[in-house]
């Protein structure tokens, strides 16, 4: 199950960015302002970095539900995510679709149970799905932390849309597609999830970031989350927080 489109990162662009209280505050993988001639700094102006792009991957399918939670039931380390959405101007942006689609702890994409070595039922649904941004520009889905397949490090794919429409079937159609990408995960929290059932029947050796060919060790602008522990324990489960600058 080698995610063989995922050759390398797209690229990433930066934006200039006006400063000043929110927008700064808001300011995704931001550099220090330059120095004027006395040393001090500049604080006009923010050059504020998008979330780098990546490849779409294999696995993805049309006609995802918006929903926030995603598991369907599908056993696994519980994963709360919010995800702000910025402009390029660093505002948050409200209204945006964040769609989400992901490997269960076994390895396996719904609409392609079987490529990584398990037969399960697959109803082409489960893990997938679709939060509208709240007025902070913030989605927030619940689900479980990913497992991994031959060849990839552990991720969750992530596409944000503006001006979708909702459906009367809990589908969305229309808009623009304004980001494309993917989240990771700290290779110690990984690592401890590994030990936890079902993860730990996954005979599949585990790509980790280090080794992975679409992470470039970049940190948060390339996706890494922040994770926090719900518990004592790796089972207990995590938080996964990120801003996501878009081209808008």
């Amino acid at each position: 199950m080698t995610d063989t489109s995922d050759a390398r990162k797209i690229g990433r662009r930066t934006v200039l960015a006006a400063a000043g209280g929110a927008a700064a505050a808001l300011t995704v993988g931001a550099a220090a302002p330059p120095k004027d001639a006395d040393g001090t700094r500049n604080t006009a102006a923010a050059v504020c970095t998008l979330t780098t792009e990546m490849t779409q991957g294999p696995y993805y399918l049309d006609g995802a539900l918006v929903r926030a939670d995603i598991t369907e039931g599908k056993p696994g380390v519980p994963l709360k995510l919010a995800l702000t959405v910025v402009d390029a101007a660093c505002a948050p942006l409200p209204g945006a679709l964040v769609e989400l689609w992901h490997a269960d702890a076994l390895g396996e994409y719904s609409g392609y149970v079987g490529n990584n070595g398990h037969h399960e039922p697959d109803d082409r649904t489960f893990l997938r799905g679709g939060v509208l941004t709240d007025s902070g520009g913030v989605a927030r889905f619940t689900t479980i932390y990913p497992g991994w397949y031959r060849g990839r490090c552990v991720h969750i794919h992530v596409k944000v849309h503006t001006g979708v429409t909702v459906t009367a079937d809990g589908h969305f159609t229309g808009g623009s597609t304004v980001h494309t990408g993917q989240l990771f995960f700290a290779e110690t929290v990984t690592a401890a999830v590994a030990k936890v059932s079902p993860y730990s029947t996954n005979t599949v050796s585990r790509t980790t970031l280090a080794q992975d060919s679409v992470y470039d060790d970049r940190g948060a602008v390339s996706g890494l989350l922040t994770l926090t522990a719900l518990g004592g324990s790796a089972s207990s489960g995590y938080t996964g927080t990120l801003t996501l600058g878009v081209a808008g």
